[in-house]
């Protein structure tokens, strides 16, 4: 039993049933709501590890309430949708989701999303026993891989958690060029699929949040043809 907390946020009663009914069989307190006012009202009261949203709600939709909680916190959030388009996919990930899954899925897939976007949420199994090597400050920033937080001169930068595992990978592999097969890899539990770009959508979400200019890097740069090459000694502007 673990005691991991989801909210569902759907419209359809049927799969919310389904969705509390199987994730509670695995063990995860589990509630469900039907729009984006009732989730609103629900976090207001209660902590979640985890929001399962759907992209086609009544009055606002998957997208404006995943830019909003983006704005306010890093929850993890894997985004439903019964449109299944790659461009849906990438726009859910760029407003900041951390996975995507189109409807309709195996329950079983959720489930394995599930416990991927948690594990890469709570840094896998990977434990660190020196303080000095959970610490990484490049330019202004300072990465701390113990409390998965990153700081500008002190001021929080909110990073969801596929920004902070893509962060995290490039400052461990400094000075490399590292394709996006590799970073693929290297992001443990990542979901793909043939021609996947959605490392790029990480990447120009990360940019926003760390680069003075995010049109013309300085940490994370682009090298054509290759992948992306981070270069820690910079100063952005």
């Amino acid at each position: 039993m673990n005691n991991k907390h989801i909210l569902v946020v759907d419209d359809d009663a049927g799969l919310r049933e389904l969705l509390q009914q199987y994730l509670s069989e695995q063990g995860y307190r589990v509630d469900a709501v039907a729009d984006g006012s009732a989730m609103e009202r629900y976090l207001a009261e209660q902590a979640v590890d985890l929001i399962i949203l759907d992209l086609m709600l009544p009055g606002e939709d998957g997208l404006t309430l995943a830019r909003k909680l983006r704005m306010r916190g890093s929850q993890p959030i894997i985004m439903l949708s019964a449109r299944g388009e790659d461009i849906d996919r990438i726009i859910g990930l760029e407003v900041g989701a951390d996975d995507y899954l189109a409807k309709p899925f195996n329950p079983r897939e959720l489930l394995a999303r599930i416990r991927s976007v948690l594990r890469r949420r709570e840094g896998g199994d990977t434990k660190t026993e020196n303080p000095a090597r959970d610490m990484f400050r490049f330019g202004p920033f300072s990465l701390d891989l113990h409390s998965r937080s990153l700081s500008r001169e002190g001021a929080e930068v909110v990073l969801t958690a596929g920004e902070f595992n893509l962060l995290r990978v490039f400052v461990e592999h400094p000075n490399q060029v590292l394709s996006r097969d590799s970073l693929m890899d290297k992001l443990k539990g990542y979901e793909r699929t043939p021609f996947d770009r959605s490392i790029d959508v990480r990447v120009t979400r990360l940019r926003r949040k760390i680069e003075g200019d995010p049109s013309t890097p300085v940490y994370v740069r682009t090298v054509w043809g290759e992948g992306y090459l981070f270069v820690p000694g910079n100063k952005a502007g």
